[in-house]
């Protein structure tokens, strides 16, 4: 799946023309590598780093969404790592 569209389907920006926007200016990594392209697929099992507001987050995905469904759909799909730990 497309990194713009898992974004937007996992309820982490509202639009996938902000998750591509967020995508051109470098601001998420995949696996650690910088994703500079929003057509980067990604796959079950990957770690994301994602700054959203004035906090970094670092997900796990667990299942790729089929939908932008509800909130607690969306949670289903990923885990949260805590980057201290």
């Amino acid at each position: 799946m497309r990194i713009d569209r898992l974004l937007c389907y996992l309820r982490f920006v509202r639009t996938r023309s902000a998750a591509h926007r967020l995508v051109d200016e470098g601001h998420i990594r995949r696996n650690g590598e910088r994703v500079t392209r929003s057509s980067r697929d990604i796959l079950e099992g990957d770690v994301l780093t994602l700054p959203l507001g004035n906090s970094v987050r670092l997900v796990e995905i667990i299942a790729l969404p089929e939908r932008r469904g509800a909130p607690r759909e969306a949670r289903a799909c990923y885990r949260e790592l805590d980057p201290g730990g």
